[in-house]
């Protein structure tokens, strides 16, 4: 439907009057008149106008006077002043008491549309501004995921009715109030304080879950949080935006899918150790005489049985690992003393393909705070792939520097390399790359997973660079347990290549 703007011209003279009219009307506008103040009040209390033309200077109530009550009644509409010689403060009084725009008499047609027109381009864009305004609002207030607004102060701005439930707040309006007297999580108020606080430079989603909120949410209910700035385009942070979403349903999907992973993956590995201890039985000659093709035929068997009670292992493993339970199972760990071990420990493994595993920098004491079995298995998955996928007479090197309050290790080879497209799922479960290099490689595909999984567990991250051919580096970056200062006798890093 077009939009006609209806128009009243308030003025007490006629020839002004009836020439707006006239002219208004033709352009296509609805337009109507009073000839004083007291008509022209008694109309819009009728009627509604989107613009108003209002002579300042009139017989009786003034033009100013009938401002004030004019936008007490219609604070939407848009007025025009008209005003006569002289009469420019009274101008400045009027645009101070919610007056749009003025013109000075005498105007000319040309005059009048251009002022007339400026204001119906201004109804327009606050018609847009509130349609959407409305639209975003139905949306956001249906959403099932609670939605919660602050600004740099921490007042509400925006709160949805399903971020009320999932707090379990019952009092009344909270737009305007401030952050506390709504919610009283700390992890929550918590995240909207780092979103608010987080330097120009940085842009990032702070993520996290909860264990319920609302007193009423049931036990076992867990919420996912998402919080992130919203700023102007200069930079400036206006404000934070907190997202919670029920996540019960797909967490306790994960706990089953890990739980139906654990059970069937202990119940194969018992049988798979059986059937290697018979096969080392026959190959011992424990059962009668074993001629040598028959312990070629069962070594490779045994190969391949240990290769699937390793994987059983991995698959509880990963299982464990997902269902959380590894969560409470952490202490003050030295990083820097479990790498030297492991280096020391795959020496034997390196020198078998006569490959250089060797040491770069690595900082002296980087603490964290950390399960030493499953950061073990990391490093150790990592150094064993790196061997593996490095040809004979290659290079290994693995560093770990102190950045960003993070311990961050590096293991790089001068391996085969990877693929762009096999980068893209590299940690995926059970995916292993294939290619003419790798084709006699035995190998699961779970230790990426596996490693991914514990150290995202730890609230780290891991990631690769590679190119066919050049080499491949992993990743690890690990919150460190930041302590006192060490002495500033102590020495900053290890020797380069000493284990």
């Amino acid at each position: 439907m077009t939009f006609v703007p209806r128009i009243l011209i308030v003025d007490d003279e006629k020839r002004i009057r009836s020439g707006c009219v006239k002219m208004l009307t033709e352009d296509g506008f609805s337009a109507t008149s009073a000839e004083t103040a007291e008509a022209g009040l008694a109309i819009i209390k009728k009627e509604h106008f989107d613009i108003i033309l209002l002579d300042l200077m009139m017989s009786g109530m003034s033009g100013l006077d009938a401002l004030v009550q004019l936008r007490m009644l219609h604070p939407d509409t848009v007025v025009i002043v008209i005003t006569g010689y002289a009469t420019l403060e009274y101008s400045i009084e009027a645009m101070k008491r919610g007056a749009f725009d003025f013109i000075p008499k005498p105007f000319s047609p040309e005059d009048l549309r251009r002022v007339v027109q400026k204001a119906v381009e201004y109804i327009r864009t606050l018609q847009d501004i509130a349609t959407e305004s409305s639209r975003m609002r139905v949306l956001i207030n249906h959403l099932s995921d609670g939605v919660l607004a602050v600004d740099s102060q921490k007042k509400i701005v925006l709160a949805n009715p399903a971020v009320l439930k999932l707090t379990g707040y019952e009092g009344s309006a909270v737009i305007g109030r401030q952050l506390s007297d709504v919610v009283t999580c700390p992890d929550l108020i918590s995240s909207l304080d780092q979103a608010l606080g987080m330097p120009l430079e940085e842009f990032r989603e702070i993520r996290g879950e909860l264990n319920g909120l609302a007193v009423d949410s049931g036990e076992g209910t867990v919420i996912g949080v998402r919080c992130v700035p919203f700023r102007d385009r200069l930079g400036r942070t206006l404000g934070a935006v907190l997202v919670l979403h029920d996540i019960t349903a797909l967490k306790k999907i994960d706990q089953l899918k890990s739980h139906f992973v654990s059970m069937v993956a202990h119940e194969i590995r018992s049988p798979m150790n059986t059937v290697l201890a018979q096969i080392h039985i026959l190959m011992d000659g424990l059962a009668g005489n074993v001629s040598e093709k028959q312990k070629e035929i069962l070594g490779r068997c045994a190969e391949k049985v240990t290769s699937l009670a390793e994987m059983t292992t991995q698959l509880l493993d990963l299982a464990k690992i997902e269902s959380g339970l590894t969560t409470g199972e952490r202490e003050k760990l030295n990083l820097s003393e479990l790498l030297l071990q492991q280096l020391s420990f795959h020496q034997d493994q390196a020198a078998h393909k006569k490959i250089s595993l060797s040491a770069g920098p690595i900082a002296r004491n980087l603490l964290v705070m950390a399960n030493p079995y499953h950061l073990r298995e990391v490093v150790a998955n990592l150094l064993s792939n790196a061997i593996k996928y490095t040809p004979d007479g290659g290079c290994v090197i693995v560093s770990a520097i102190e950045r960003n309050s993070y311990a961050c290790i590096r293991v790089s080879d001068t391996g085969f390399g990877i693929s762009s497209e096999d980068l893209k799922l590299i940690f995926n479960r059970f995916y292993r790359v294939k290619n003419e290099n790798t084709r006699f490689i035995i190998g699961t595909g779970l230790g990426l997973s596996i490693v991914k999984s514990i150290v995202e567990a730890h609230q780290g991250r891991v990631v690769v660079e590679s190119k066919l051919g050049r080499g491949s580096v992993f990743s690890v970056d690990l919150p460190l347990l930041l302590l006192e200062p060490s002495p500033p006798s102590a020495p900053d890093l290890c020797e380069k290549g000493r284990l």
